[in-house]
């Protein structure tokens, strides 16, 4: 009886930590198990990411941008172009329709990532911090960037706080688990 007291005494704390840690239920199915983009001109941009854009025959107009904190990239002449949550396609129509509107005769203009924004590791890992985002990187990919688990890491669930969201969760940790850009990932210590 007194063991049994024991074993139960054990399983509640045990129980109680998990719920004071916010662990929530495990996910292992949904949006993150479906493979991701399968180009990068399907990745959407955000505040971090920086692209390369030309205007053919306007060396003056071409160059590095970034996307700035309020979401657009500053471009000469036409000024802020709405960058967050586009893609790089949709961004060079709309700056060749801005340069058409009395800048260029008939503008031709292209444009590419070159420096996706990061994605955060933390916890039972041993280097953790932020690295840069690859398309279609997945949860398992991003442990071995920051040189794999630590003995004490819980390898069978992550945490993942997504880009301007305040809470994490859980997720069952399969080589399908997909990371998006600007994601933090926080591996857990195992309790035995």
């Amino acid at each position: 009886m007194r063991i049994r007291s024991i074993v139960l005494l054990g399983l509640s704390l045990g129980l109680a930590a998990c719920a004071e840690k916010g662990a929530g239920p495990v996910i292992s199915t949904g949006d993150r198990y479906v493979a991701g983009p399968a180009s990068a001109a399907e990745y959407k941009l955000g505040v971090g990411d920086r692209i390369r854009m030309v205007v053919y025959n306007e060396a003056a107009l071409s160059g590095e941008f970034s996307v700035g904190a309020n979401g657009s990239v500053a471009l000469p002449l036409i000024g802020e172009v709405p960058a967050a949550g586009r893609t790089v396609t949709e961004i060079a129509a709309d700056a060749r329709a801005r340069f058409a509107e009395g800048y260029l005769r008939e503008p031709k203009v292209s444009a590419e990532v070159i420096v996706f924004r990061p994605f955060f590791i933390l916890g039972e890992v041993a280097a953790p911090g932020n690295y840069p985002y690859a398309v279609g990187l997945t949860a398992l990919n991003a442990i071995a960037t920051a040189k794999g688990f630590t003995p004490r890491a819980n390898r069978d669930v992550v945490q993942i706080r997504r880009q301007g969201e305040t809470t994490e969760t859980t997720y069952r940790l399969t080589p399908e688990l997909m990371v998006y850009p600007g994601d933090t990932i926080r591996i857990g210590e195992r309790f035995f």
